[in-house]
C-alpha cells in the first residue's frame, strides 16, 4: 500500500443518485478513491442496478436499515476486505444501518451515519443515545487496532458541525440540532477523550469550511452557505500521513446529485 485514497459522501438515496445524468455512477467511474464509503443509501441490494450495487472493480458491502426505505451505509472498495463487521455493539442500532467498518490490510474503514436530530423531537433523542453508546465504542475501538499495529478511519455523516468555521450561518443555528453545546462538546471528546484526528481540518487549520452540505432550500449552494458535516476522522497513527484533502463540490446546483459533496483524503501510506 502505498497511497491510500478515501471518499465519503451521503448520496441523499442511491438510486436517485444513481438516475442523475451525470451522477452517482459516473462520480465512481472517474474517481481516484481506493475506498469510498457512502451513507444514507436508502435501499436493499436488489433494488439497485448492477452498475451500482456491483460495479466493475468494486467490492460492495452495503448495509441497508431494517426500517425499509431509511438510512443505510456501504463501503466500495478496489480490493476484497480482509474482514467485516456491521454496527458496533449497541442493540437498539444494530441493524439500524448506522455503521459498518471493513478491514484492508494495516486498515480499518468505517462508514457512520450518525442520526440527525430535530430538537424537542423523539429524533433529537434517539441521537443522543446514538452519541452515548458510540463515544465508548470509538474509544475500545482504537485501542483494539492499535495493539494489533494496525489503523483505524471514521468516514462519514457525523451530522454536526463542531466549530463556527465548520458553517456559514453559525449565529443563527445555535439552538438548531447539529449545532448544539452539547453536541460539539461531545464531537471534542472524540478527539481530546477518544484520541481521533479530524483530518481535514488538521490540514486546513485556518480556513473557514470547506463545506461538505448544503440545504436544497433556497440558494444556499450557490453562496456557499454551507454545513462542513461530512469528517474523515482517524487514529493519529493514520492522520500523520494524510498529505491532502478536497472536497469535491459541483460546478453548478443544476449538476448536484446529492444535497452533500464528496470529502476526500489521500494519505502517504
Amino acid at each position: 500500500m502505498n497511497g491510500f485514497e478515501v471518499s465519503t459522501v451521503n448520496v441523499n438515496g442511491l438510486r436517485a443518485a444513481a438516475k442523475k445524468d451525470p451522477g452517482f455512477v459516473e462520480w465512481l467511474a472517474a474517481t481516484s478513491a481506493d475506498v469510498v464509503c457512502l451513507q444514507e443509501t436508502r435501499a436493499e441490494r436488489d433494488q439497485l442496478a448492477a452498475e451500482v450495487i456491483a460495479p466493475r472493480g468494486w467490492h460492495v458491502v452495503l448495509a441497508p436499515a431494517a426500517a425499509k426505505g431509511r438510512a443505510g451505509v456501504a463501503v466500495y472498495t478496489r480490493v476484497a476486505p480482509d474482514g467485516v463487521r456491521v454496527g458496533f455493539g449497541a442493540a437498539e442500532f444494530e441493524d439500524a444501518g448506522r455503521y459498518v467498518e471493513v478491514d484492508l490490510g494495516p486498515v480499518t474503514v468505517a462508514s457512520l451515519y450518525l442520526p440527525s436530530g430535530d430538537v424537542g423531537t423523539p429524533r433529537q433523542e434517539e441521537k443522543e443515545r446514538f452519541m452515548e453508546a458510540f463515544l465508548p465504542y470509538l474509544g475500545k475501538r482504537r485501542a483494539e487496532v492499535e495493539s494489533e499495529g494496525r489503523e483505524l478511519v471514521v468516514c462519514g455523516d457525523w451530522n454536526i458541525a463542531h466549530r463556527e468555521a465548520d458553517l456559514r450561518n453559525w449565529r443563527s443555528n445555535r439552538r438548531t440540532s447539529g449545532f448544539l453545546p452539547h453536541e460539539r462538546e461531545w464531537l471534542s471528546r472524540v478527539f481530546d477523550e477518544a484520541g481521533y484526528v479530524d483530518v481535514v481540518r488538521s490540514l486546513m487549520p485556518d480556513r473557514e469550511g470547506p463545506y461538505s452540505w448544503w440545504t436544497y432550500r433556497g440558494r444556499a449552494f450557490d453562496n456557499d452557505a454551507g454545513w462542513r458535516i461530512d469528517l474523515v476522522c482517524a487514529t493519529p497513527g493514520l492522520a500523520g500521513r494524510a498529505v491532502s484533502a478536497r472536497v469535491e463540490r459541483a460546478e453548478s446546483h443544476a449538476a448536484r446529485w446529492s444535497d452533500h459533496a464528496p470529502v476526500t483524503v489521500v494519505f502517504d501510506m
